[in-house]
């Protein structure tokens, strides 16, 4: 009988105050206030497009993210929030993200969140340096920062995280270590600490920093690595650290081929049917678009020549065990379709195997795309 995987909504919120150099995420620059009321009448409406895909499953975790959505009011947060609960059945011990930034605005509502429901937040730190944090074109001071952080302790969540970039410009591996130094000193439960990378379409790709060559990335990897393990972290995935029992389950549930709902502008999904199809969806990218209605981008059942892409794309960047039932449990397919580049990647020491399990190295993790090019099928 198939199994179906754990179920997570995803909501996005694609509004800015400013769009930063480094960032190609779906984000649009306000022009004026955000049209909340219409914007979440819309949300809603997407939902109910994707309510039949979902086989009657709990939702176990919700990441509102974005853009900014800590730019929605409190009052709107409680209202969507209120309204996903009565179109979804939520597990007991639903996890509850949004995003944030530390500017002072989103740090007044950190208390008003947390009384909606919310109970876990994300705040987009990227650096303590002043000087850092000008050249990411961020909108707030390093005392701004760690205000927020001390804001987030003091309002008794379940977790908060912390988004911290190295090999930042100009960066040397004393100020990346400083940057860990002061999150680790400020009793943060989670982080999500991951290099600067340049992604084409954004103004650092234009005009691209001088950034720290290969030597001093790994410097700063492999010493702050060591930092966060004897501060009492666990990696458990490439770029999430985490003290116990602080793990992330709504990224946990991507990373593991679980399902998601998709909602909002650009948001994307993944839906599980009881006949073992796999259906991906996107959503429109515009809110101009999107909020007259047109919110189906694309809708797709993913081949069974994907699958195995797809799947270990995703299971790899864990560093736990990968039980290999689940490969079959989760994509339909036997483990013959894979048996070919499994043996490969042990053979280079990518991967190791027992009878139950599989286990990326740590040389697979330094080469994860070379192993994962493995699994694209002709």
């Amino acid at each position: 009988m198939l199994t179906l995987p754990n179920l997570s909504l995803y909501i996005h919120i694609p509004w800015c105050v400013k769009k930063c150099p480094y960032c190609d995420f779906n984000a649009h620059v306000l022009l004026d206030n955000i049209p909340e009321d219409q914007y979440i009448y819309h949300l809603f409406n997407d939902l109910q497009l994707d309510i039949p895909l979902i086989s009657n499953r709990k939702v176990d975790t919700i990441f509102i993210g974005g853009g900014t959505p800590s730019l929605l009011s409190v009052k709107t947060i409680q209202r969507l929030l209120h309204g996903i609960r009565e179109h979804l059945e939520l597990s007991n011990n639903v996890e509850i993200t949004i995003e944030a930034n530390p500017q002072a605005l989103e740090i007044e509502r950190f208390y008003g969140y947390a009384n909606a429901g919310i109970n876990r937040i994300s705040v987009g730190i990227q650096s303590f340096q002043e000087d850092s944090l000008k050249q990411l074109g961020r909108m707030y001071s390093a005392h701004e920062a760690k205000k927020a952080v001390k804001t987030l302790s003091a309002l008794n969540l379940h977790s908060f995280n912390l988004d911290l970039m190295h090999g930042l410009p100009n960066q040397s591996p004393e100020n990346a270590l400083n940057d860990l130094n002061i999150a680790i000193a400020l009793n943060t439960p989670h982080l999500s600490w991951y290099q600067l990378m340049i992604e084409p379409c954004t103004l650092f790709s234009a005009k691209t920093p001088e950034l720290p060559n290969e030597d001093e990335l790994w410097k700063i990897f492999e010493k702050g690595h060591k930092l966060l393990a004897v501060s009492g972290y666990q990696q458990y995935e490439i770029s999430s650290y985490s003290k116990p029992s602080y793990l992330c389950a709504h990224n946990l549930n991507y990373w593991r081929f679980g399902d998601y709902i998709g909602i909002g502008c650009g948001a994307h999904g993944k839906l599980t049917q009881l006949d073992g199809s796999i259906i991906r969806t996107s959503k429109t990218r515009h809110p101009r678009k999107f909020m007259s209605s047109n919110y189906l981008c694309k809708r797709f059942t993913v081949s069974n020549h994907s699958k195995p892409l797809e799947f270990f794309m995703n299971r790899f960047r864990l560093l736990e065990e990968i039980p290999r039932h689940e490969y079959m449990s989760y994509t339909r397919l036997s483990e013959d379709s894979i048996r070919t580049p499994i043996e490969i990647a042990i053979k280079k020491g990518f991967l190791t195997e027992t009878t139950e399990s599989w286990k990326v190295t740590k040389k697979g993790h330094l080469f994860l795309n070379c192993m994962l090019e493995l699994f694209l099928m002709d």
